[in-house]
Order: C-alpha cells, then structure tokens, then sequence
C-alpha cells in the first residue's frame, strides 16, 4: 500500500469519526436531541432548500448554542495536535508540545493582561487580540534569542524557550497578584475552557488554519529527513535553517490560533501525536493530516465531558485527567523517548 493510499484511508476513517463525535456531541446537554435530529438541523442551516425541517427551538439550540463551541473545539484540537507533531519532529523528541518555546506562556500575558489592565484593541477582539498578539511575539522573540550567525540549534532554542517560559511565568502571577475582582475570570481562562464561543471565534480559526496547514504539509517530506539530523539532512539537499524558519514560525502562528480563543488547554498536542505515531507511523505525510484529525475529535469529545455534568468544568482540567494517566502508561510500557 503506497503512502498517499495509506493517508486518504486513515484519514477518511477519521473524519468519519470526527462526524460521528460532532453529531453525538451536539445532541448532548440539558436537552438532548438524537443524532439524526441533529443532522436534519445541521443540513437544513446549511442548505435550506433540501427540505429538512426542524422545530424551532432545536434549530436555535443546535445551530447557534452548541454547534460554535464543538466546531471551534475541533479547530482548536486540530492546530493543537498539529503543531504537536512538528514540534515534536522540529526537537526529534515526542515529549515535546506546543508550548515547548513559551508561545502558550506568551498568549497567557496578552489574555491576563487584558482582563486584569483593560484595553481597547480594534475588530473587537480584546482578550483573543492580545493572546494571540503577545503568543506570535513570544514565539519569534525565542527564536531571535536563539538565533546567532543565522543558526538555530534546536538545544538553545529548547533552553531559550523554556527560560522565557519561567520568566513569563512570573509576570503572569505578578498580574494575578494585581487582577483583585478579576482573579476567577484569570483562572478560569488559564485553565482552558470553550464555553461562550461564538461564530466569529469559529471563523477567524478557521480563516487562519487552513492555510498555514497546507504550508506543513508541504514540508511533511522535509521533517521526515530532518529526523536523521541535520548534518544528514543538509548533505541529502534540506535548507535546514530555512526549513527550521517556516516550520517554528508556521507552528506558532498556529498555536497561537488555538490558544488565543481557548485558553491554556495542555496534553492535546502531546498525547494525540504520540498515540497516531504509535498507529500510523512516523512518516509525516501520513502523521500529520491524521493526527490534526484525531486532536480534533479528542477535543471535540473530551469538551462535551466537559460541559456534560452538573455543573460545567474547563476542558483544559479533563485533558489534562485524561492526557496524564495516559502518558504515564506509555511511560510504563513503551518507549517514549523514540520517536
């Protein structure tokens, strides 16, 4: 079976999977709705003329209440699992994330310092504006760090990110410190949560993602020889550094994406990656697309156990109850530290 057979047949299981979560999900809360009710709401707002006519109340309670938050759950998902594998093919080092080199530290400071010293930022985008704003800066101001004679060792640009991170750390407690009636509202966004999406969230995602994925994709064959290393992968014709240039820069815009509408939302980028290599392999052309697609669904479900019980918890805390125990389990009995 050839590698582009092999991607079109994972990837085709996959989105099936993320349909099935996505019906299932929308039907779940304090009304419930069947799945065939809720893809009858779905096709009938998408395409009005099929004929599929439901009442009206399950109509508004689909379309506008839960369906924002499962699609920006599954966006979100996606670019963290995605950048999750680039990361860890960028280090060589499946215990890499996303937030490896500070970027989620990075849009934590834009979030709480928005909500802590208001300001006005334009397009009404206040808390997301800045996360995202201050995430991108971080991501190339750890790189600049790492960066000397127009070289980047992944080990300094490892050290740097993880200093700018504990640095961060600290003006993110300072401001918590200052946030006084604010504090829970600053909790709350630092432990990740989905809860009052709204279709402008879900589209300015999902107007930034694409893209930048297709741009990885591209380079899926370029991380694959960047896993020899780079002395091999600059003999077997790799602009390393250049190469290295896209991939950080394209991961963190991604990243910061995601983090800038959801919150710190940890173990998605780690676990989702770690497990589809295990399935599928490490030949990027085929880890890439199905990891987005199982990070996707892996949000979109671990969201709706999030807001299923009696009272509502940030998703960030379910992934991380879930993400852990798992990781530990590979600790115990595979080997984690091959990639």
């Amino acid at each position: 079976m050839t590698v582009r057979t092999r991607a079109l047949a994972w990837c085709g299981g996959l989105c099936v999977l993320l349909v099935a979560v996505v019906l299932g999900s929308a039907g779940v809360g304090p009304v419930a709705i069947p799945p065939a009710t809720v893809a009858k709401a779905v096709l009938g707002a998408l395409v009005p003329s099929i004929g599929y006519a439901v009442e009206r109340t399950v109509r508004i309670i689909v379309v506008d209440v839960r369906l924002p938050r499962i699609l920006l759950a599954a966006l979100v998902g996606f670019a963290l699992a995605t950048a999750g594998v680039v990361m860890q093919g960028f280090f060589r080092n499946p215990m890499a994330d996303p937030s490896i080199i500070g970027i989620s530290s990075g849009a934590a400071v834009g979030a709480v310092a928005s909500i802590v010293f208001p300001f006005v930022l334009p397009f009404g985008l206040q808390l997301q504006g800045a996360a995202f704003v201050t995430s991108v800066l971080t991501g190339f101001g750890v790189y600049l760090l790492a960066t000397r004679d127009g070289r980047t060792p992944t080990a300094t640009l490892l050290l740097a990110g993880v200093a700018v991170q504990t640095f961060l750390g600290a003006v993110i407690s300072f401001m918590m410190l200052k946030s006084g009636w604010s504090l829970q509202r600053v909790v709350f966004w630092l432990m990740g949560h989905l809860s009052g999406t709204t279709w402008r969230e879900v589209s300015v995602v999902a107007a930034v993602l694409p893209p930048l994925f297709v741009v990885l994709l591209f380079y899926a064959s370029d991380m694959n020889v960047l896993l020899l290393g780079e002395a091999d992968a600059h003999s077997l014709g790799i602009e390393v550094e250049r190469t290295k240039r896209i991939l950080l820069a394209v991961s963190s815009v991604v990243t910061a994406s995601a983090v800038a509408v959801s919150g710190v939302i940890g173990f998605v980028g780690l676990i989702v990656p770690h497990a589809m290599r295990l399935l599928v392999g490490p030949d990027h052309r085929i880890l890439l697309p199905t990891s987005a697609l199982a990070g996707a669904s892996f949000l979109v479900a671990t969201d709706t156990l999030a807001r299923s019980g009696a009272a509502e918890v940030p998703v960030g805390i379910v992934t991380a109850a879930i993400g852990a125990p798992f990781f530990l389990y590979l600790l115990r009995t595979r080997e984690v530290h091959r990639l």
